[in-house]
């Protein structure tokens, strides 16, 4: 795709967080670890990777959330809704959750993953 249509804009499920993206996607993808199933209650999370540099947050304060390691998830505060991750080490990109930008018409997974986390 080459016409992204350049800035989207996003945010959590109340409004009180909102963010815009103004670089076109490194990668989408649908993530089928056991992580994200147990962070959606799913059996999938659906995120798209932006350059760092292209992602802004407009509104409001994300706190993290989930696990509080060197990977962190941010959340909005007031309705938790998980907005984005910035992973650990790879520090160029964020992985935004594709279901908190205003229009999604447009997404389609690139590639899926699947991993199984070890429980202790």
């Amino acid at each position: 795709m080459n016409d992204w249509n350049l800035p989207w804009e996003g945010g959590c499920r109340c409004g009180q967080i909102r963010f815009q993206v103004n670089a076109p996607p490194l990668l989408t993808m649908a993530c089928h670890c056991t992580g994200c199933q147990r962070m959606t209650a799913s059996a999938f999370s659906l995120s798209v990777a932006i350059p760092s540099i292209g992602f802004s947050v407009l509104k409001g304060q994300p706190t993290i959330g989930g696990l509080h390691g060197a990977t962190h998830h941010y959340f909005c505060p007031h309705c938790m809704s998980w907005m984005f991750t910035r992973p650990e080490g790879m520090d160029e990109f964020v992985n935004l959750r594709v279901t908190m930008l205003d229009d999604v018409s447009w997404f389609t997974p690139f590639i899926e993953t699947w991993t199984r986390e070890k429980l202790t």
